[in-house]
């Protein structure tokens, strides 16, 4: 999961990418305040240091922080682990806005329905695991 600096609010922590950046802050909290609504984190916790969340509402952190920005690649590992049906799916629908922004995706999906949902192309890698020879 992320690693926070302790005491940073979750709100903070998302929006960082962005002030880094050099979008004013409160743009940048705005922006990270209509992500973390999407993805159902309760407005009660924006405040709060992710350190204290949950392991699902890490991952919505996580997943708003990642997602905040527009860079031509995003990286996904494991991007729904953790988290409930209703969640899974926003998450499915931000990668597929991603996408069809034109945004390259790269990413490791367990969840075979979650990995048909938004992939183009699938590389099984299976034949690289340990004790295996690749032909």
């Amino acid at each position: 999961f992320l690693r926070t600096v302790p005491r940073v609010s979750a709100l903070d922590v998302v929006a960082e990418p962005l002030v880094e950046r050099g979008e004013e802050r409160e743009v940048a909290r705005g922006k990270a305040r209509a992500l973390l609504a999407q993805l159902n984190l309760p407005e009660k916790l924006w405040a709060l240091p992710p350190a204290t969340f949950s392991g699902g509402e890490q991952q919505r952190v996580n997943i708003a922080r990642g997602f905040i920005t527009e860079h031509p690649i995003l990286l996904l590992d494991e991007p729904t682990a953790s988290l409930d049906a209703r969640n899974r799916d926003v998450v499915i629908s931000l990668i597929a806005a991603k996408k069809a922004a034109g945004v390259a995706l790269l990413g490791i999906f367990h969840d075979h329905d979650v990995r048909e949902a938004v992939a183009d192309r699938v590389i099984d890698v299976t034949a690289f695991a340990a004790g295996k020879i690749a032909a």
